[in-house]
């Protein structure tokens, strides 16, 4: 791996995620919620999520206190509306409670973590029912997109507040997540799955879906992991990761990413959730959660999406905004263009190849 390229492609896509300007969006009619940084909702949640694991890599202290003026900036909108994708931002105020000292990043995320466990909509499984800012509602639908955009917040503020209920429900949700979306067959995850008419709808594998999860699971159990959890339930996440490893390894296709619909090799191959997965695996095997020769995947995704970066530092590849659509078939036609979360994930593999 060439550590160069991968430093001066990240540290682009970092500025193209934080600092381009509307010019350089393109002229499509998804570009403000694709790129612009100043909305408080899962998009940009991701790219903030990642800025602060990105800070990791020794570049810390300056990004870090610009994921702090983010914050200052969109705090008044994180109240327009309390819903599953408008937790992702919160996801960072642990790490800048550490950083800083500030009370308020803990009691704020203490208040949206009561909130998760006392008040948000839920299936009639027990698991945490999709909701977004935009008006449509998903009755009675688990989707995976979930455990990335909440379960994630709610394992780390378990972690920074040592309160045991936190961290046994972001366990229990994460389990009921993969049990409810897992195929027995291939140990893949749908899309989705509806309690209410109990099935996966379109049924479609979808490529994203899988990331969330891919990259998401280490980092909730790493994140709870000083809380004594049931065996029983923990192993049964870690077998299904395992399962799941296997078979996104499985997947890969030859150039290193992954169709955008992972049974289907004919569909394209989509740049967000490659890096996801890619960077879910290191996660995983350096974690001890897969065994370590997983690596080698994601070791042959990362110039497979250094390819992807555009000289401006806008990731390619990218499809946009997908809710549950009707048909495995409409996933192939979902448009492409850079968001946010594409550029959040690219720069989450590239930070942790950086560590190896």
């Amino acid at each position: 791996m060439d550590r160069k390229a991968v430093q001066e492609s990240a540290g682009r896509v970092y500025a193209y995620m934080m600092h381009s300007r509307p010019d350089a969006w393109g002229d499509h009619a998804w570009t403000d919620w694709a790129m612009n940084i100043d909305r408080w909702d899962w998009n940009s949640g991701v790219g903030i999520i990642a800025a602060a694991d990105y800070a990791k890599t020794g570049r810390g202290t300056a990004i870090i206190r610009e994921v702090e003026a983010w914050m200052t900036r969109n705090i008044r909108q994180s109240g327009a509306a309390m819903v599953i994708n408008a937790v992702a931002p919160f996801a960072v105020f642990p790490a800048l409670h550490e950083e800083t000292g500030e009370s308020y990043y803990a009691e704020k995320s203490r208040q949206i973590a009561d909130w998760l466990i006392g008040q948000a909509p839920r299936t009639r499984s027990g698991a945490f029912e999709h909701t977004v800012t935009e008006n449509a509602s998903f009755a009675e639908q688990i989707w995976a997109d979930t455990v990335f955009m909440a379960v994630l917040f709610l394992a780390r503020t378990a972690g920074m507040t040592g309160d045991r209920q936190m961290a046994d429900e972001s366990i229990r949700q994460l389990l009921l997540h993969l049990q409810a979306l897992q195929d027995e067959e291939t140990g893949l995850l749908y899309h989705a799955w509806n309690c209410g008419t109990n099935d996966w709808m379109s049924a479609a594998k979808w490529n994203r879906a899988n990331a969330w999860n891919a990259v998401g699971v280490p980092m909730i159990l790493e994140a709870a992991a000083a809380a004594d959890h049931d065996a029983g339930p923990l192993g049964e996440i870690k077998e299904r990761y395992h399962r799941l490893a296997e078979a996104l390894v499985a997947r890969q296709g030859p150039g290193g990413l992954w169709q955008t619909v992972l049974d289907r090799p004919s569909y394209y191959e989509e740049t967000s959730g490659s890096a996801g997965i890619a960077c879910g695996l290191y996660k995983a095997a350096r974690a001890g959660l897969v065994p370590r020769a997983l690596i080698g995947s994601a070791e042959r995704a990362v110039p497979a999406v250094l390819r992807q970066i555009r000289e401006n530092g806008a990731v390619a590849g990218v499809s946009g905004g997908t809710p549950v659509l009707a048909s495995i078939e409409a996933y192939d036609a979902v448009p492409i263009f850079p968001t946010l979360y594409g550029q959040g994930l690219t720069l989450m593999l590239l930070a942790e190849a950086l560590k190896a």
